[in-house]
């Protein structure tokens, strides 16, 4: 199976950045369309959408929040931030308007190339689990429905993020039992290599802040439990 009808559209204002993320993905197989700029991008997905999306925060126009926004509004796809700054807040707030993953620049060609193959084996993955239906989870007030990939809590719907959703069936596939973070990124995230831990702690607080933070323990050190009653 090869890569190359799978189509990656960058969203990148400076352009050394954008033409060697291009000539990255471009090596890899991947059709990659450019944009510079908040509208263009938004445009550029509505006209030929992508099947995965290489997205810098701070855009012309408007930026790459407003964008991800916009296109996840439209159709789903998988969206991978680039930022300048290491800000906690920033990355959160991107993981909520719909982004699946974040890397902070400067950054490996490498590892982005690895996290875009990653980010679009996740979603062919999903696309396939959702064939069969896959039996609904409950938990006390926690439901969660595999084949529609929605979450209620208290009879409420809870609106998770694609890698939220992931994370947090993977979670509830071993209740109570400690998962590391290491795993979480090869089994969730499909990583070979640890770079990515605070990825996950990013993914646990967003789960956290909307599912409420008695779901989900942390052992320092090691991982992540769900905690709830087997």
């Amino acid at each position: 199976m090869g890569t190359i009808e799978r189509r990656i559209l960058v969203v990148e204002d400076e352009r050394a950045i954008a033409d060697a993320v291009a000539a990255r993905l471009r090596a890899e197989g991947f059709l990659v369309q450019v944009a510079g700029d908040g509208p263009s991008a938004v445009a550029a997905a509505r006209q030929t959408p992508p099947d995965a999306i290489v997205l810098d925060v701070m855009l012309p126009g408007f930026d790459g929040l407003e964008v991800c926004r916009r296109i996840q509004a439209e159709r789903p796809v998988p969206v991978l931030m680039l930022t300048a700054r290491d800000d906690e807040t920033d990355l959160l707030v991107g993981l909520a308007v719909g982004a699946d993953d974040y890397m902070v620049k400067p950054f490996s060609m490498r590892e982005l190339a690895a996290r875009v193959h990653a980010l679009l084996r996740r979603a062919e993955k999903a696309q396939v689990a959702a064939r069969p239906q896959p039996p609904t989870l409950r938990f006390g007030d926690l439901e969660i429905n595999q084949g529609e990939r929605r979450v209620l809590r208290g009879g409420a719907e809870v609106h998770l993020t694609p890698t939220e959703f992931d994370l947090l069936v993977h979670l509830a596939g071993r209740p109570r039992t400690v998962l590391p973070r290491e795993r979480l990124l090869a089994e969730v995230w499909g990583w070979a290599d640890t770079s990515g831990t605070r990825t996950v702690d990013s993914h646990i607080k967003g789960l956290r802040r909307k599912l409420g933070a008695d779901l989900i323990r942390t052992v320092h050190g090691v991982g992540y439990a769900l905690e709830v009653d087997r």
